[in-house]
């Protein structure tokens, strides 16, 4: 009976630690779920913006690699686009919220066709309406009108505008060009993204009076190679 004794007790300590553990983790996990869940996906329920610049000629060359070089014709066709924007982001401090109305209203052709000079491509615009305008709480031309007052708070470093060649560069690099040229632009605001070796995004936090304003969860995100490259711009 003695020698049977510390093992059951040994087995019970056990046990109970992995229910206690056990428990533990279902407050946690309920906790984070119920913290998300108060206002997931609510139109106009978020804490701030990400403007996100999707620098074009990456774009171009990766759909050209996918075979998908036709799709692209309205921005990979013509004219010679640098940064262009991607999307404008409603986000919580932690997590995103997307598609908070299903169906989506209806997105006017002529709200669209309006936008062309900053977001090149109408599918584009179109899954932007869907997936994250209708979570910004306002209707589509506000929204649209937003994207363009956030574009227009973003000035891009002289040196991108109208890149003739290719360029190797930290993405550190990148961020300190944007940092120099935008008063009141900090690295915490700040985020590069990068497909493979190329230079895919830079992304930048904004309050909802579209002020730069820190965003430490996006910021960690950020491309982790020492160096991306830079395709030209087309005709460059």
């Amino acid at each position: 009976m003695f020698h049977v004794l510390p093992g059951f007790i040994s087995r019970f300590f056990v046990s109970f630690g992995l229910f206690v553990l056990a428990v533990l983790i279902g407050i946690g996990t309920a906790t984070t779920a119920s913290a998300q869940d108060r206002r997931q996906n609510a139109p106009g329920e978020f804490d701030f913006y990400v403007l996100s610049l999707s620098w074009s000629p990456s774009f171009c060359e990766e759909a050209s690699e996918r075979g998908n070089g036709g799709r692209s014709q309205a921005q990979c066709g013509g004219r010679p686009f640098s940064f262009v924007v991607h999307g404008l982001w409603p986000q919580y401090e932690h997590g995103f919220p997307d598609y908070c109305q299903r169906p989506s209203p209806r997105l006017d052709r002529n709200i669209m066709s309006s936008m062309l000079d900053l977001m090149p491509a109408p599918g584009l615009i179109f899954n932007e309406w869907d997936k994250h305008g209708t979570c910004s709480g306002l209707g589509a031309r506000a929204y649209f009108e937003t994207i363009r007052k956030a574009r227009s708070a973003v000035k891009i470093p002289p040196e991108y505008l109208e890149l003739a060649d290719p360029k190797t560069v930290a993405p550190a690099e990148i961020e300190d060009a944007f940092i120099k040229v935008n008063p009141g632009l900090s690295s915490s605001a700040i985020s590069v993204t990068c497909n493979r070796s190329r230079l895919s995004e830079v992304r930048i936090c904004l309050s909802k009076d579209l002020q730069f304003r820190a965003c430490e969860e996006l910021d960690r995100r950020g491309c982790r190679r020492d160096q991306v490259n830079m395709p030209p711009m087309r005709g460059g």
